[in-house]
């Protein structure tokens, strides 16, 4: 059975900081697409970085660039996502989510079209 479980959400003043983890069970195999998502109150879910786990390839949406950092950790089948400059905008639950590599990294970010869900980690950014 496959489990993604995330942690490290909180509550953080603009600006700060946080290093969210999602942590992977289960999955057969080195060779997978991991991505991070958020969904934001009354908002629609949005992709905000996914990485391919086997050569570290990776897209970010727009608004993260030059804030977030995703990377693996293969030994510890888990996945950090790294949020500096933290903003309010920036509230939302985080989901993290699998996928088996067919298409380019960017279109699972995009498309959403992930295999296994986390249960996800609230992060709030007070301003």
């Amino acid at each position: 059975e496959v489990q993604l479980v995330e942690s490290g959400g909180g509550l953080v003043q603009a600006g700060g900081s946080l290093n969210l983890s999602c942590a992977a069970s289960g999955l057969n195999s080195a060779d997978y697409v991991i991505g991070w998502f958020r969904q934001a109150p009354g908002k629609e879910r949005e992709g905000v970085s996914c990485v391919g786990t086997s050569d570290g390839t990776s897209y970010y949406r727009d608004s993260v660039k030059g804030r977030f950092t995703i990377s693996v950790d293969n030994a510890k089948n888990t996945v950090y996502l790294q949020m500096n400059s933290l903003k309010p905008e920036d509230t939302a639950v985080y989901y993290c989510a699998a996928a088996r590599p067919i298409v380019a990294i960017w279109a699972y970010c995009v498309y959403f079209d992930m295999d296994y869900w986390g249960k996800g980690t609230l992060v709030t950014v007070s301003s």
